[in-house]
């Protein structure tokens, strides 16, 4: 299974954001995204769920010799930076709710405290709010059931900022897992997470995609390497980190 991008091009009235931008990712690996403030990273996303329109290109899934540009917004799991979960469902109720309309695409344990508890949900919170719950919380149970429905495509806008150094731990390992299953990509401002979860490192800059060797991400030099490609052309970097961009204040 490959999520393969071709020239693809996404503007916002007269700034173009994504500028024709080729590249292609593949299930079994974890890609981290990495851009500064701006620079389209939460606006890639949206356009690879379907949650946006692209002004050219194409977006495809291929497997085995077949592409197919038509895949339901559904085939893609995408964790928000901030979630917008129920306030007046518990958290399990919420998951048995998920459990119940997914019933086709999850397989195995249907009983919602088991994954309530594999996130990190401490039983004793099981039957509370969703509106009592922490921010760190809200993001627990997000990823959970995003994850649940093993989408072909799991995306993760900055998905571990919000934990504590345990509860990281508990959802890297929940991340991880996932690459059986899914091409996984995740943008995140913080790099030494990059290097711990992924096997593979792009740059979206100046609208373009750009990979960095996997044998590269544990250099001594790494960080420098990274945040000098990142400086290039800052003019017009800070020229699209001062447009107004629907989805992309959190980046």
């Amino acid at each position: 299974m490959k999520l393969t991008l071709t020239n693809v091009t996404k503007k916002f009235d007269q700034q173009t954001i994504i500028d024709d931008a080729s590249f292609t990712f593949e299930k079994g690996k974890i890609y981290g995204l990495l851009g500064r403030n701006g620079s389209g990273k939460t606006t890639l996303f949206n356009c690879i769920s379907r949650n946006l329109p692209l002004d050219g290109g194409q977006i495809a899934f291929d497997e085995e010799g077949v592409s197919r540009q038509n895949y339901e917004n559904t085939d893609v799991g995408f964790v928000y930076a901030t979630s917008h979960l129920p306030g007046f469902l518990t958290g399990y109720e919420f998951v048995k709710f998920f459990i119940e309309v997914n019933q086709a695409r999850i397989q195995g344990i249907q009983d919602p405290s088991v994954y309530l508890l594999e996130a990190g949900i401490e039983e004793k919170d099981h039957h509370r709010l969703l509106r009592d719950y922490s921010y760190g919380m809200h993001n627990k149970v997000q990823m959970l059931v995003t994850m649940m429905v093993h989408a072909d495509v799991l995306l993760l806008d900055e998905p571990l900022t919000s934990f504590d150094v345990v509860a990281a731990h508990e959802m890297k390992k929940l991340i991880i897992a996932q690459k059986e299953n899914s091409v996984v990509i995740f943008s995140t401002h913080i790099l030494q997470l990059a290097q711990d979860l992924c096997d593979e490192i792009v740059l979206l800059h100046d609208g373009k995609l750009t990979s960095i060797s996997a044998e590269r991400i544990h250099d001594a030099n790494f960080e420098e390497e990274i945040i000098a490609l990142l400086s290039t052309n800052s003019e017009k970097q800070q020229m699209v980190s001062k447009t107004v961009v629907p989805n992309e204040a959190g980046e």
